[in-house]
C-alpha cells in the first residue's frame, strides 16, 4: 500500500476543500508513491514524534495541526519546526496534516467530542456548503438526560481528564442542549447562543467573552489540546476501514505543550 492511498483515504473522509482559507492541511513532507510501512497518529508533530516513527519503522505521521503553516526561509537546527523537517526528510518520513478540513467534516473532530460526551441527535451548526459537501464549524447535541450545571461541568472534566475548566457563572437551570467547537472556537459563541444551546464547550476563549452571558448559557473551556486529544482516534478508525492491514499507533511521545503548575 502506497502512502498516497493512506492520504486519499483521509481526504475522502475530510476533503481538503473543507479547510479554512488560512489553513495548510494535506501533505506537508514526503513522497507519496513510497510503500507505507505504518502510520503514527498525533495531534501535534514534532521531532520527538518523528524519532518515535523512525524507532518503530513507520514512514507516515498523520497529525491534526500542520507542521508547516508558512514558508520556511531556511532549514537548519534553529527551531523545532526546522529540526522536525530535517529529521523527516533524512529518514523518508511523510508528514500529513488533517486540520480544519477534519474540524469541518461530518464525523470529524467535533462529532468525536460529542461521542465522548455521549450526546444524542448530533448535527452541525454554523453550517456551510463547500461544493456539494455539507460541512460545519461546530456541532450541537443533547445529553441523554438533562443535568444540573455543576454535574455537567464535572462530567466534562472527567471525560477529558482535566482538573479545571474555565467557566462563567454556573447556570441555575438544567443543561440539555450542548454546542461544541474543538480548539479555538470562541468565534462560534454567539451562534451557539442563537442555536438555543444551554452550554458551549470549546478549547480556548478570549477573556472578555466570558462576561455578559450569566444565566444565558454555560461556558465551559477545557483547553485546546484537551478538546482535540481524541482526534488521533479518528485517524486510526479511518485508516483501519480504508487501508486494512496497515499498522497504526497513537504516538506515545505526543504531549500537551502547555504545563499546568
Amino acid at each position: 500500500m502506497k502512502i498516497k492511498e493512506v492520504i486519499d483515504a483521509l481526504e475522502r473522509f475530510a476533503p481538503l476543500p473543507l479547510q479554512e482559507d488560512w489553513d495548510n492541511a494535506g501533505l506537508q513532507i514526503g513522497l507519496t508513491e513510497t510503500e507505507a510501512s505504518g502510520a503514527l497518529l498525533c495531534l501535534d508533530v514534532n521531532e520527538h514524534v518523528v524519532d518515535e516513527a523512525v524507532r518503530k519503522g513507520f514512514n507516515v505521521v498523520v497529525a491534526h495541526h500542520p507542521l508547516l503553516f508558512r514558508g520556511l526561509k531556511q532549514i537548519s537546527d534553529a527551531d523545532d519546526v526546522q529540526r522536525t523537517v530535517t529529521k523527516a526528510v533524512k529518514n523518508d518520513i511523510a508528514i500529513v496534516a488533517m486540520h480544519t478540513n477534519m474540524d469541518n467534516a461530518r464525523g470529524g473532530v467535533n462529532f468525536k467530542i460529542a461521542e465522548k460526551l455521549q450526546l444524542e441527535n448530533v448535527d452541525f451548526f454554523a453550517r456551510k456548503k463547500v461544493g456539494d459537501i455539507e460541512a460545519g464549524s461546530g456541532v450541537t447535541g443533547f445529553l441523554p438526560s438533562p443535568m444540573p450545571a455543576n454535574a455537567f461541568i464535572n462530567m466534562v472534566k472527567d471525560t477529558f481528564g482535566i482538573h479545571t475548566a474555565l467557566c462563567n457563572q454556573p447556570l441555575q437551570r438544567d443543561i440539555s442542549k450542548v454546542a461544541i467547537c474543538g480548539g479555538a472556537g470562541d468565534f462560534l459563541l454567539q451562534q451557539a447562543i442563537a442555536e438555543g444551546a444551554d452550554a458551549f464547550i470549546t478549547g480556548e476563549m478570549h477573556y472578555h467573552l466570558y462576561a455578559g452571558h450569566e444565566q444565558q448559557l454555560q461556558i465551559c473551556v477545557i483547553g485546546h489540546y484537551q478538546s482535540e486529544q481524541f482526534t488521533a482516534e479518528l485517524f486510526r478508525d479511518i485508516i483501519a476501514k480504508d487501508c486494512p492491514g496497515l499498522k497504526t499507533e497513537l504516538a506515545e511521545t505526543a504531549r500537551n505543550p502547555i504545563y499546568y503548575l
